[in-house]
């Protein structure tokens, strides 16, 4: 008899070892049957220790909107890091170095684990900010340069530009 969660956890499991493999391809960069076959078992093993989901569509809402903010997501995100680069660059670059690091707590209105975890990485893959800890709703942000202590706009300026696009991909 199945319970209510095993459908989803075998969900989890076939997500992330699809998202897995695919992943195994492109990165061997054959079809060889001995290359697949180790790409299989290292994904099935993985997929049924995380069968929880650690997988990008584990919480995706597969609709039209949530694909089409999926693009404009990753548009932002490659704005976001050329301007964050270009930043970087004349902080470190300026004889001065004006940096007034510190850590600052902003917070998230995404209720899905996976669309914090989204926000989170995308905070911290954009250089000058690194997300320390995600803890319920909060986030704490280690910035290179603090713009303001303040909750909520520290939370605009960090990350409501990524929230807007999750929030359609994971509620």
């Amino acid at each position: 008899m199945q319970t209510p969660t095993q459908p989803n956890t075998l969900r989890n499991v076939g997500v992330l070892f699809f998202t897995l493999m695919l992943f195994w391809v492109m990165l061997v960069d054959s079809l060889a049957t001995d290359r697949l076959v180790i790409g299989a078992v290292v994904s099935f093993g993985i997929a049924v220790l995380y069968r929880d989901g650690l997988s990008f569509f584990t919480e995706f809402r597969a609709t039209p909107a949530a694909f089409v903010a999926g693009v404009r997501y990753y548009v932002y995100f490659l704005r976001k890091l050329v301007e964050s680069n270009l930043r970087l660059a004349s902080i470190v670059l300026s004889p001065d170095l004006p940096v007034r690091p510190g850590i600052v707590k902003i917070r998230t209105g995404l209720k899905s684990r996976m669309g914090r975890l989204m926000l989170a990485n995308s905070i911290t893959l954009t250089p000058g900010t690194l997300t320390v800890e995600i803890t319920d709703e909060w986030l704490y942000v280690h910035c290179v340069t603090i713009g303001s202590l303040d909750v909520e706009q520290a939370t605009e300026e960090i990350s409501a530009g990524f929230e807007r696009y999750l929030k359609v991909m994971y509620g």
